[in-house]
């Protein structure tokens, strides 16, 4: 008995040893939960994959200043009713527009020292428009921007994919690919045999930062649409495995 604790001993010493060099930042530790007989390695996997959206999210706005409420609400209403008549004549869903903010408040000029004059009242009124015929972003955009006019503002513009699922799935047959890979390492450093995982648990998905802060005002030129890449899409996806030691 005193002879296989000390086997153990020696490789959790080994095993603790390689971490603090080899593999620092691959988050991989040794699960050794009561101290006396060694559990299992315990290590993370990354997995990505990577896909073309097929979807893009608009976010589109009036704003406009005027002396009085009424007057900057009525201004703001019926340009926002052109910037929603040319969405959809552009061939997007009522479904898929959706009002996102609606504010009004007063405007002031603080130029004079010790003053402030009132030079207004300003609506902003900001929809979502999800564009699901990606190839036609473009036109969605730019007739929205032609609707508006100079009260237009493109407040943000990202992509997404519909059924990410497929991808999702790559992504974490990858993952449990990567954990057993370094887990197999680690074995082989150690000197032990690797077995079964004893548990698998999934850990985070991200995926990249959609673009925001885009902003446009006017009428695009007539002749020029606007370019619209949609580039590609990584989802990113973590495991954690726990391996037998055999």
């Amino acid at each position: 008995m005193k002879k296989r604790i000390a086997i153990v001993a020696l490789i959790v010493s080994g095993l603790l040893a390689f971490l603090g060099t080899a593999c620092e930042g691959d988050k991989i530790t040794v699960a050794s939960p009561n101290g006396n007989t060694l559990q299992g390695i315990t290590v993370s996997g990354e997995g990505k994959a990577t896909g073309q959206p097929d979807i893009a999210i608009l976010s589109l706005g009036i704003s406009t200043l005027r002396p009085t409420v009424a007057e900057a609400r009525n201004e703001a209403a019926s340009t926002m009713q052109k910037v929603i008549d040319s969405v959809k004549g552009n061939g997007v869903a009522e479904k898929d527009i959706q009002s996102a903010q609606y504010s009004i408040y007063p405007e002031y000029d603080y130029s004079i020292v010790a003053s402030q004059k009132l030079l207004g009242y300003r609506i902003t009124n900001t929809v979502t428009i999800k564009v699901r015929d990606i190839d036609k972003t473009s036109d969605v955009l730019d007739g929205a921007t032609a609707a508006g006019g100079d009260l237009t503002q493109v407040q943000g513009i990202s992509f997404t994919i519909d059924e990410p699922d497929a991808l999702r799935d790559q992504a974490r047959e990858d993952a449990v690919k990567d954990a057993k890979a370094r887990a197999q390492r680690l074995a082989d450093t150690a000197g032990v045999k690797l077995g079964d995982p004893i548990s698998i648990t999934e850990g985070s998905v991200s995926s990249p930062v959609p673009m925001r802060d885009a902003l446009l005002g006017g009428a695009a030129e007539a002749n020029t649409a606007t370019p619209i890449q949609p580039g590609e899409m990584d989802i990113d996806l973590t495991v954690q495995v726990v391996f037998a030691i055999e």
